[in-house]
């Protein structure tokens, strides 16, 4: 198997135990034993503005956090980013961090001479999204529909990475100790197969 540079991003706010953090050590565990390269971010240990308060009008100095997760984040071949959904989305921070990093020049440069086009800067990377939440799988799909869209296509695929592929733990609310070891079971084995 080819050997992969990873790196992930537990996208809980709270820096403490939480599922998304055993579910991220679980895939950095897999991944380092699978002989992949791995670098590990937990969002809510980033100190940063999350507002991007001129839009792209002004471009605001990136803190040295987020100038390290854009290093990381062209540095790897494989994305991954394990978040709860809250709200039909991503918590704000997780969002502002995009909002403030995923910048022309970084992500993505508008070509002034084609309207409507943009060279996507990180193409040739793929990406991993594992996504929490209380919903049951049946009522999510029913009410909500794919609500990774945001983050799948609007931010990463914009940017050029693909595939990126959507793990969704639904129900945890409810799980057992015995249900929530078997999917960190699961994540250990994606991270060795770097998928």
């Amino acid at each position: 198997m080819e050997q992969k540079k990873i790196f992930i991003l537990a996208g809980h706010p709270n820096p403490g135990e939480t599922l998304n953090r055993s579910i991220v050590e679980s895939y950095v565990e897999g991944a380092r034993e699978g002989g992949h390269e791995v670098r590990a971010t937990h969002l809510g240990n980033l100190k940063f503005d999350p507002i991007l308060h001129k839009g792209y009008k002004e471009i605001q100095a990136l803190e040295p956090d987020l100038i390290k997760v854009q290093e990381d984040m062209k540095w790897a071949d494989h994305i991954v980013i394990a978040y709860p959904n809250w709200w039909c989305t991503m918590p704000a921070l997780l969002k502002g961090l995009f909002d403030r990093m995923l910048l022309p020049g970084f992500a993505f440069r508008f070509e002034k001479e084609k309207a409507y086009t943009w060279q996507k800067l990180l193409k040739g990377k793929t990406a991993r999204l594992i996504v929490t939440m209380d919903t049951p799988r049946f009522f999510d799909r029913l009410f909500f529909g794919d609500n990774t869209n945001e983050l799948r296509k609007g931010i990463l695929g914009f940017s050029g990475v693909s595939p990126v592929r959507v793990t969704k733990i639904c129900g945890v609310k409810r799980f057992s100790p015995e249900q929530i070891r078997a999917y960190l079971a699961r994540i250990r084995r994606m991270g060795m197969n770097a998928a």
